[in-house]
């Protein structure tokens, strides 16, 4: 995230600014002041908030807000590198969407009759002005005492209702003040929303834009501290995890039990060949030469492919098995998630190849068409996992007809019938867990995410196995979060598994493999 300005490279982390939310979370008591202030919406739990124009949905969390504590922050940016805040943005027309537009729309027009009332009221202008203090205020370093002094000033809130009660509280020369401060503070990346805030002559339109420009400025701050806070929040986790663990294996000497035999199984996994399947597709579609097919080679034991293997097995954990490795027990929801998304994209990628084998190189060459087919897909998953017959026969019939249309357009020879039957029947195969072209593109995956812990992400994707390239995106987003998890893991229990792994390895190769990290 793009780091506000006045803050040197140098700065030490005892310096980086409070982004803890200053601005008051409940309305105040008094009934007048509650007609100008719509209900709050609470921040969400994954850490991403909501960017509105209406002062009561502004509220970016600080870092307190989005976790409970120093040490969950710390879990979550530890098993999650790309951790920040985001807009939150409403489906388009939705519910949720239209009842926070009446909201707004209510709020700013009953801000603009007080303003042009006779004489006007300011009431709700002065709770504007106040949160708008508060806001500007939380976005400086400690060490911008100068700052603090002006905008106290400047913003006054006693002078301020004095003004107001004389009738001489000028909100556009105040706004132009506010307008001037975020120039100051805010980012390189906000630089056009401020100055197209200048351009608004309109007094409510630009506290609306006020609000809504100061959301985005503080949503950099949280992100920027976070980005600063990373690498010491990280050791934090990792040390704080084992020393949990370490008390816990104390009193329960036995706690390494189901690791052990998980690691074990892992072993001797490796010592087995992978399950093959001829092929039903023409050689061209299901060709791989990839350097990503080195890694399921045979090769002697090492710690380090012992481990990954072992991290691959936990995606096609069996949940009828109870005996899961206790290290990874707090990480065992998001590896849940991480199987569902592995096979949604299994499903998806099975598809695009088969209705690639039928569509010619021409149409399938269309990013167009390809996003067609990917949406036509994903807009059934949730079907899948419940009637997988049933979504797999909408998606064959939508398939074909996106097929038969597309070609017809581009004045290509359409499907004959016999085509047209094989295709859908291909594609309702896929149903089946165990159809050929699923179980090869699910080897795949799973090859190309062992990749990724051995390579890494990146080196990963340069040079994909057949049929994956067309789900290269959503791999690499898969790949990430697979590895940030993995890895954090490894280093909070790497002393744990070096000698369980000790015991499975021979020396030899673990030495060898050392060496070779090294």
């Amino acid at each position: 995230p793009p780091a506000p300005r006045r803050r040197a490279a140098g700065d030490s982390i005892r310096n980086m600014p409070d982004v803890e939310d200053r601005m008051p979370l409940t309305d105040p008591g008094d009934a007048e002041c509650r007609s100008c202030r719509p209900e709050t919406s609470a921040p969400t739990r994954d850490g991403a908030s909501g960017v509105e124009d209406a002062p009561a949905f502004l509220s970016v969390p600080g870092l307190i807000d989005t976790v409970d504590d120093v040490s969950k922050l710390s879990n979550k940016v530890g098993k999650n590198r790309g951790l920040h805040m985001e807009e939150k943005v409403s489906p388009p027309s939705s519910l949720e969407d239209k009842v926070k537009e009446t909201m707004h729309n209510a709020f700013w027009n009953h801000l603009k009759e007080q303003l042009s009332a006779t004489p006007p009221d300011f009431s709700c202008a002065l709770e504007l002005l106040k949160e708008i203090k508060e806001i500007l205020l939380s976005l400086l370093l400690p060490r911008q005492s100068r700052l603090r002094s002006e905008i106290e000033e400047a913003l006054d809130t006693e002078l301020l209702n004095q003004k107001a009660e004389h009738g001489a509280l000028n909100v556009p020369h105040l706004s132009k003040y506010i307008l001037n401060m975020m120039t100051l503070l805010c980012a390189p990346v906000r630089d056009e929303a401020v100055q197209n805030l200048e351009n608004i002559t309109d007094p409510v339109r630009l506290l609306r834009g006020i609000f809504q420009v100061l959301g985005l400025m503080k949503m950099d701050m949280v992100n920027y501290t976070i980005q600063s806070l990373q690498p010491h929040l990280q050791e934090h986790s990792i040390q704080h995890e084992r020393a949990t663990f370490q008390e816990l294996l104390n009193k329960q000497p036995s706690l390494l039990d189901h690791t052990t035999k998980w690691l074990t199984q892992a072993a001797a996994d490796l010592t087995m060949p992978l399950p093959t399947c001829p092929d039903t597709l023409d050689s061209t579609s299901m060709a791989s030469s990839s350097p990503n097919e080195a890694v399921s080679s045979p090769e002697p034991l090492s710690p380090t492919m012992v481990l990954s293997q072992g991290f691959l097995n936990l995606l096609l954990w069996d949940p009828e098995n109870e005996e899961f490795p206790e290290t990874l027990l707090m990480d065992r929801t998001r590896l849940q998630e991480l199987e569902s998304q592995l096979h949604q994209l299994t499903i998806l990628a099975s598809v695009l190849l088969v209705a690639s084998s039928f569509s010619g190189s021409v149409l399938f060459g269309s990013p167009q068409f390809v996003d067609k087919l990917k949406h036509i897909t994903k807009d059934l998953m949730e079907e899948f996992k419940s009637r997988p017959e049933e979504a797999l026969q909408t998606v064959s019939e939508q398939v074909s007809q996106e097929i038969h249309q597309s070609l017809k357009n581009m004045g290509l020879a359409a499907l004959s019938s016999d085509n047209t039957a094989s295709l859908i029947g291909q594609l309702q195969n896929i149903a089946k867990k165990e159809n050929c072209v699923r179980s090869v593109i699910d080897q795949r995956i799973h090859l190309f995410l062992k990749c990724c812990l051995v390579l890494g992400v990146q080196r990963s994707l340069l040079d994909l196995p057949g049929g994956l390239t067309v789900i290269e995106a959503e791999l690499a987003e898969l790949g990430q979060k697979f590895v940030s998890l993995t890895h954090h893991n490894q280093k909070v229990f790497g002393p744990y598994y070096t000698e369980i792994l000790k015991t499975l390895v021979p020396p030899a190769q673990a030495l060898d493999t050392e060496v070779e990290s090294i």
